[in-house]
């Protein structure tokens, strides 16, 4: 009797690991989900979770949109946000611990920081952190979830070593073209000879510029011309900014971001991820690195089926000829050397990494006895490659510094670390000026203004004919007077990345004030989940919304007098089973089999018409929200 109540038990525990629970999200709410009681899922999990180093989930998400897991412990709800690669299949997700139970490592950069990738999603940090202590359930919700939007959750593990993720689904994830394979969509092309008469059309069209949009040979308007210097520099006409191209024609940077040929079909991980793809590219296509790490690459495979096996130039072609098309007059930051150095677009480029640390949030250290000979060492051979060329218009010194707004943060970090200058440097200003935030905050402000006043010193030893774009802040709302002012002192334009509805244009006007400077904004964009890649930092419903999208931030930017440049991020869509840091996001112009997105490029072309007359004051800027905007949003405490 004995062993058959221990049988039963047994039965029964089995039974409960395998039930599935489904949480469906309710899509009139701005918020939805709910929370399992983890003895539900798995009746032998312990609620004390030290020891081990990783918990698995066994879902299935029916879309890409992001979602939040997290777990209720004694000390609160810790909360992840997670993406899947494999909407509306099943998958084994492996989470760290770590990212629940302490704050992320100090990187160079925002995507860094946060971002950190699996095999069968990717993950974004943030939210409470402590000891997985009193664990009793794991809760799901969404933001504005789509409708009929569902997860299903089947089990829960803990691990001392990674598991892996495991792709658990019936057929590939990724076609033979290196789309996703899980998802239907209008327009989809469903083999070679689909695709080829789509890019047949594109190749019989006829595009210029100069009839287009009035831009000169640099990308300037020929009708309104000023002073031409044979460089790209700055001037307030009419109480509003402009940049001037070298000819002298006012110019507005209308730029994309990452413009690199073949890129967004990238799979690293290969030999993970085999059953995900319906077919591997030729060997040509699949690359080893130093590690023995296999990748494969889907676009280039794809340029290869359009252009033939020497399509460098005739992808350069093309891309040259969209960006005529669509009033792209700028190639942005991360773009392709061989681009920007054709002579036949205007082009912005970055320092990074002008000998910054990422032990110190993407902070150099000038306390360094040699740090101006490590700093000029970084810099100097793109600057010497550029001193001359016309067609730039400045550099950007770094991209989204980590310790804005985490003043206190590297503080504690260089006084817990080891012995360095600037640790030294800081202890002498904590024992001059007393150790308080104010003290610490003011100690990383006096840092970044020696920082900068030595890239000064440098870039116009170096190259002084280009502008110093300034620093592509990430975090803008952090930046105060305090630093603003600083970054006036030593930049010629104040840029920002800002993911948002639209541009904000009071902190604009804030920013005008401090500044007196005019702004480009370094990156933007706005992404849909129909296509199985994620929504990017700014979901929209469909394709056609991105467009809307787009034309009311960049019109509504315009609109503005500090404005003289935008940059939307990217030119490709990311890879679909995510980019070195995870991200997969829809946010490119053309997808990975080299095919444009008619509803943003189309978009684009209107506001390009449109974009003098709006920044000169004549014109309103389109001004139509577009559908279901949602961002970045976290779940907090409450339910």
């Amino acid at each position: 009797m004995r062993f058959f109540l221990l049988l039963m038990l047994a039965f029964s525990a089995v039974l409960s690991q395998a039930e599935t629970f489904t949480i469906r999200f309710d899509s009139s709410k701005t918020k939805s989900g709910a929370k399992i009681a983890l003895k539900d899922l798995n009746p032998e999990l312990p609620t004390d979770w030290t020891g081990y180093n990783f918990v698995g989930v066994e879902i299935r998400v029916s879309t890409s949109q992001r979602y939040l897991l997290g777990f209720t412990t004694d000390h609160g709800y810790d909360e992840l946000m997670l993406h899947s690669y494999v909407p509306g299949k099943w998958n084994r997700f492996v989470i760290p611990l770590v990212y629940l139970t302490q704050l992320p490592a100090s990187s160079h950069d925002m995507a860094s920081m946060y971002n950190k990738p699996r095999q069968t999603g990717w993950i974004n940090i943030g939210g409470n952190y402590g000891p997985m202590t009193g664990v009793d359930s794991i809760g799901i919700r969404q933001y504005r979830p789509l409708k009929d939007a569902f997860v299903e959750i089947r089990n829960v593990q803990l691990y001392r070593e990674d598991p892996g993720d495991e792709y658990l689904g019936k057929g590939p994830a990724l076609d033979e073209l290196g789309q996703s394979n899980l998802l239907e969509w209008e327009g989809k092309a469903h083999g070679l000879k689909q695709l080829r008469k789509l890019w047949q059309a594109e190749d019989r069209e006829k595009v210029s510029a100069e009839n287009l949009y009035g831009y000169g040979r640099y990308g300037g308007y020929s009708a309104h011309k000023l002073q031409g210097t044979g460089f790209f520099r700055k001037e307030q006409v009419d109480g509003r900014w402009w940049l001037v191209d070298p000819d002298g024609c006012q110019f507005l940077s209308v730029g994309v971001c990452c413009i690199n040929i073949g890129s967004g079909g990238h799979v690293k991980d290969l030999d993970k991820r085999l059953s995900m793809l319906k077919e591997l590219p030729p060997k040509k296509f699949i690359y080893t690195d130093r590690q023995g790490n296999r990748s494969a690459e889907f676009s280039p495979w794809n340029l290869e089926r359009r252009f033939g096996e020497n399509y460098q130039q005739a992808a350069m072609d093309l891309t040259f000829k969209r960006m005529d098309k669509w009033g792209v007059n700028t190639i942005g930051n991360w773009s392709q050397r061989e681009l920007e150095k054709a002579g036949r677009k205007a082009f912005t480029c970055t320092m990074h990494p002008a000998y910054v640390d990422g032990s110190l949030f993407g902070l150099g250290d000038p306390y360094e006895q040699d740090f101006e000979e490590k700093l000029r060492e970084s810099i100097r051979p793109l600057m010497n490659g550029y001193r001359d060329d016309p067609w730039l218009i400045g550099y950007y010194v770094g991209n989204e510094p980590t310790w804005v707004g985490a003043e206190n943060r590297l503080c504690e970090a260089l006084l817990k670390g080891r012995d360095r200058a600037m640790k030294t440097a800081l202890q002498q200003y904590l024992q001059a000026y007393g150790d308080t935030r104010e003290a610490r905050v003011s100690f990383v402000y006096d840092t970044f203004d020696r920082y900068l006043a030595a890239v000064k010193r440098l870039q116009l030893q170096l190259d002084p004919n280009h502008m110093n774009l300034g620093y592509r802040f990430g975090n803008i709302y952090a930046v105060n007077e305090r630093l603003a002012r600083i970054c006036a002192k030593y930049f010629d334009v104040m840029s920002f990345n800002f993911y948002a509805i639209k541009p904000d244009h009071k902190l604009m006007d804030n920013i005008l004030s401090w500044t007196n400077l005019p702004m480009i904004i370094g990156e933007f964009h706005f992404g849909a989940v129909d296509r199985g890649l994620g929504q990017s930092l700014f979901q929209v419903r469909n394709q056609s919304e991105r467009g809307k999208a787009y034309r009311n931030y960049v019109e509504t930017g315009f609109s503005h007098p500090g404005l003289v440049g935008v940059t939307y991020f990217t030119w490709n869509d990311e890879d679909v089973l995510g980019r070195f840091d995870g991200e997969n996001y829809n946010c490119g112009l053309v997808d990975v089999t080299n095919v444009p997105y008619r509803e943003q490029t189309e978009a684009m072309m209107e506001t390009a018409k449109r974009l003098y007359q709006v920044h000169a004051g004549s014109l309103a800027p389109f001004s139509e929200t577009p559908d279901f905007i949602v961002g970045m949003e976290r779940g907090g405490d409450e339910w």
